[in-house]
């Protein structure tokens, strides 16, 4: 499932504390199902026949997008980008919760999940998805709906998926077998998210800022009104705003226009153009004229603290003043709020972001504790910082310029990337104008210092700000009166600027990946993988993965290495913490660091003529780290409180549990599972002598693996690495610890997680298997058919057929040396359905093993796997990890080609073979967690 937050929001780029702001939106994936269409007379109501022969009318053009018009009014963006061999198509219809009634909370989510349910024409929509390999989904937000896929560039993939949602926006089920089954799914997916109480406060801070407005209401609805939705009302809300006037058709990735536009008018132009009349919605909320307050109590998690700032549109020329606004407060490690708490031990971590909508919108500021900081002085600490000191010492040009740069920065990455770029118009659609992607951008280059000053102390006033506590004040402020924006005016004076250049048509097959890969050692022992290839905005993707030690080295460093990755970005003896960001900025670069057992992996993106100076950065970072011990408190903060966090939620305790359920291995061994105690034991216990000590002792390039795939120039990336890798070694021993396959007991747990909403449901069974195993293939498929695959047996039964659960897979974690994988299966839903879930679950299994697959399912999920596979060799980042794996393992993409081959040539008997010989439902280890309820008498 995807966030339309995560999806649309690459215009800036936050780093959220709070990990659950990023799922803040009601966004899901509903899926296909039968049921007895509507009635036409419902359709035909609102609608009148138009002549469909006219052509497309070209409307205008604005680098590298063409907007046309047919005459039904659908509006149609053309993105053409042949830097990748896959296709996006989105539709977006201009309507969200703020368009729905009284007692209609929850509407336009609630149709998304229906749409997926089909038509007469296509009453199997997800099984189509899964055969051709598409990653589909469908987001609601307030002011927008939109359904999207990507998928392998071919014509027959792009009619199909013109026709389906063409077909979709006017036929689909929408009835009311569809609505029940769907029910219990919607409502999992309401208590997934009450799990979250940083979801949850989010939803009632944003609530009591809004004492009219939709806006007010979350995007997922009243559990009464979800609950109690008349079909009717269903019914008419989907004739009345899906429809081709009120919707925007954006394809973009690898296609061609001449060839899809007529596609579109054959397949969109024969609706009719609607008679009726949207409603004009006219509310707005009146200027905020007091602190507002909520107070949230619950079991679990860590102290937060919100402020929510009323701000205008995001149409309006003072909203690009309010990204930057979040930037320059919420940014770590240069925001305001970064340096007056986080780094004053007042927080674990801060955050800010802004909502730019059709209407006036609201920035967040907020703040994560850990459970020993003070909640009272870090809230004024907060608010000082935000109404106060930001009045009492004003922006400086160099904030600014650091906000516009990383903004901009995120912007550039977004923009140069077929997939995303489609989705992300979603945003400016609705806002009023897809143009405004641009003229936003346009706003935050020449945002004056004066205009950002004049913003702050015109939004951040006591009087506009809605808290967790209650403070009298004699001589309120306000805040400016809300207006709407005439988004035409807008644009009288606009000048677009010029067309990125095309990049080139990429063949991501294995030999040709292959066969344009340059692959070398350097004098230190480093592997490297070059692909070089054009790419839109001159976009590189590069993965490096240094490793070291062995069983023996590598025991007894608790969270040294975790630390050490964790404060690798905090400077280097050269650069302190702000220059480090600072050049990063500059060189259009995000880098992260990840430790792993006897691991540490940096993954880096940037564009074509900075790769060697980013190359270059990150050697000098790993090689002369500053490792700063107030550094180190920051990062012990923050991961005490995650752990607090993690220790009460259903799916944290279970995997807690079953890791430790068999594991044979010692206290301080790498393979050793430790408790949640155990955890914040060592993290208490890390000192920055230790984490020195283990930098000196393991980092250096003698075992590392390095790939870059994009723009990238060869010869100056090859200098790069010789000159910062080429003689990095030391003489420590290196061996793979070992992982071996173990038998592990049988056995069935249930775990109690108090106060929690939603529970879970992990099964493991380790399997004498690797990915050069003869069976490796079949095996594969097999769980692709059971619970991998969109159209698996498992999704059909507990989330399609009895809606139990939102989420419900299985998977195989592959070795890639030992005969030792893991297979998993997971599940969420409410705890009064623990047992309908474990006895579907079972059933399925045992269904399975007994009847074995039929022929239909075994050739539709072969191709959707096929798809997926091709799919995945597409995008950069995969394929440089990929190269890096295969550097280590001594491979190349041939064997990629011959595990297709060995898909290709599989019989279905092999396949149900496979699976009888490898899942042993007697050998399951399956866990349960939640607030499990004693059965009533």
């Amino acid at each position: 499932m995807t966030s339309s937050q995560n999806v649309s929001r690459f215009r800036q780029s936050p780093r959220f504390v709070v990990s659950v702001l990023a799922m803040l939106v009601a966004s899901t994936l509903a899926m296909p199902g039968q049921a007895a269409p509507v009635a036409p007379k419902a359709q035909a109501a609102s609608s009148k026949a138009v002549a469909v022969s006219a052509a497309p009318t070209l409307v205008t053009s604005v680098e590298g997008i063409t907007e046309y018009r047919l005459a039904n009014g659908l509006q149609v963006l053309l993105i053409p980008d042949d830097s990748k061999p896959t296709t996006t198509v989105n539709v977006t219809y201009r309507v969200g919760s703020r368009h729905e009634s009284y007692g209609e909370t929850g509407m336009a989510h609630l149709l998304e999940h229906l749409m997926f349910k089909g038509s007469p024409k296509y009453p199997q929509v997800w099984a189509e998805f899964n055969k051709r390999g598409f990653n589909a989904n469908g987001s609601t937000w307030y002011d927008r709906t939109n359904y999207f896929a990507s998928f392998a560039a071919n014509d027959d993939n792009l009619r199909w998926y013109l026709n389906w949602q063409a077909d979709a926006m006017v036929h689909s089920f929408i009835a009311r077998k569809d609505l029940d089954s769907e029910m219990t799914v919607v409502r999992n997916e309401m208590e997934m998210g009450e799990n979250d109480p940083g979801r949850i406060l989010m939803e009632k801070t944003v609530s009591a800022m809004y004492q009219w407005h939709n806006y007010g209401k979350s995007t997922i609805g009243a559990r009464a009104d979800v609950e109690g939705v008349d079909i009717s009302h269903l019914q008419a809300f989907y004739h009345r705003y899906y429809q081709p006037d009120n919707a925007t058709l954006i394809v973009s990735g690898k296609f061609d226009p001449a060839k899809a536009l007529p596609w579109i008018q054959q397949a969109f132009g024969a609706i009719p153009k609607p008679t009726r009349s949207l409603p004009h919605l006219y509310t707005l909320d009146p200027v905020q004229d007091g602190e507002r307050a909520v107070t949230l109590r619950r079991v679990g998690g860590v102290p937060l603290l919100y402020a929510g700032y009323h701000v205008m549109p995001g149409a309006h020329p003072d909203y690009a003043a309010v990204e930057l606004l979040s930037v320059i407060l919420g940014d770590t490690p240069s925001g305001r709020l970064h340096k007056a708490l986080t780094e004053k031990q007042l927080a674990a971590g801060v955050f800010a972001f802004s909502e730019g909508l059709a209407d006036p919108g609201f920035i967040l500021l907020g703040a994560q504790l850990s459970p020993q900081q003070d909640a009272a002085v870090s809230s004024k600490a907060m608010l000082d910082v935000i109404e106060s000191s930001l009045k009492q010492t004003p922006i400086t040009q160099e904030e600014l310029d650091r906000a516009k740069a990383k903004w901009l920065k995120s912007w550039d990455m977004g923009f140069s990337d077929p997939q995303r770029i489609g989705v992300a118009l979603s945003e400016s659609v609705a806002q009023g104008d897809w143009r405004l992607f641009f003229l936003t951008r346009d706003r935050i280059k020449s945002a004056s210092l004066a205009d950002v000053q004049r913003v702050a102390n015109q939004v951040f006033v006591s009087s506009n700000r809605t808290l967790g506590q209650y403070v009298p004040t004699a001589t309120p402020e306000r805040a400016p009166q809300p207006e709407r924006v005439n988004v035409a005016d807008m644009f009288k004076d606009f000048k677009a600027q010029g067309a990125q250049a095309k990049a080139e048509a990429f063949d991501a097959s294995p030999a040709n990946i292959d066969a344009r890969t340059q692959r070398f050692a350097l004098p230190s022992g480093m592997k490297v993988a070059l692909l070089a290839k054009s790419t839109r905005g001159q976009a590189v993707k590069a993965s490096l993965t240094l490793r070291y030690g062995d069983e023996k080295s590598l025991a007894n460093w608790g969270e040294a290495p975790a630390a050490l990755a964790a404060l690798l970005d905090k400077g280097t003896t050269s650069l302190n913490r702000q220059q480090l960001q600072d050049k990063l900025d500059a060189l259009q670069a995000e880098v992260s660091f990840n430790a792993a057992p006897g691991q540490l992996i940096v993954n880096l993106a940037t564009r074509r003529e900075h790769l060697p100076a980013v190359v270059a950065l990150v050697a000098d970072v790993l090689r002369h780290p500053a490792l700063p011990a107030d550094g180190l408190e920051e990062v012990r903060h923050q991961a005490l409180a995650a752990l607090e966090e993690q220790s009460k939620e259903p799916e944290a305790v279970l995997a807690e549990a079953i890791a430790r359920h068999g594991n044979p291995y010692p206290v301080g061994d790498v393979r050793y599972a430790r408790t949640f105690a155990e955890t914040e034991a060592d993290w208490k216990g890390v000192q920055i002598d230790r984490v020195r000590a283990f930098h000196n002792t393991f980092l250096a390039a003698n075992h590392a693996q390095f790939a870059a795939v994009g723009d990238l120039d060869a010869n100056a990336v090859k200098q790069a690495l010789q000159a910062g890798f080429g003689d990095w070694r030391n003489d420590q021993p290196f061996a793979r610890v070992p992982d071996p396959l173990i038998k592990v007991p049988p056995a069935r747990m249930v775990l109690q997680t108090p106060d929690k909403q939603n529970a879970a449901m992990s099964v493991t069974l380790p399997v004498p298997l690797s990915d050069r195993d003869p069976d490796y293939a079949a095996f594969m498929l097999a769980n692709h058919l059971l619970g991998a695959g969109g159209d698996s047996r498992l999704w059909n039964r507990i989330r399609e057929k009895e809606g139990l659960s939102y989420s419900v897979y299985s998977s195989v974690n592959w070795n890639p040396i030992e005969q030792h994988s893991e297979w998993t299966a997971s599940a969420i839903f409410a705890p009064q359905n623990r047992d309908k879930v474990e006895a579907a679950f079972k059933e399925e299994i045992n269904r399975a093993l007994t009847q074995g697959f039929t022929q239909a399912e075994f050739e539709s999920g072969k191709r959707g796997l096929l798809n997926f596979r091709r799919l995945s060799r597409a995008q950069d980042a995969r394929l440089a990890a990929g190269w890096v794996s295969n550097l280590y393992l001594d491979r190349t993409f041939a064997l990629a080609a011959q595990v297709d081959a060995r898909l290709e040539s599989l019989t279905l008997d092999q396949v149900n073979q496979a699976l009888k010989r490898y899942l042993k439902p007697e050998q399951f280890v399956l866990g349960l967690a939640g607030d499990f309820k004693p059965a009533k008498p």
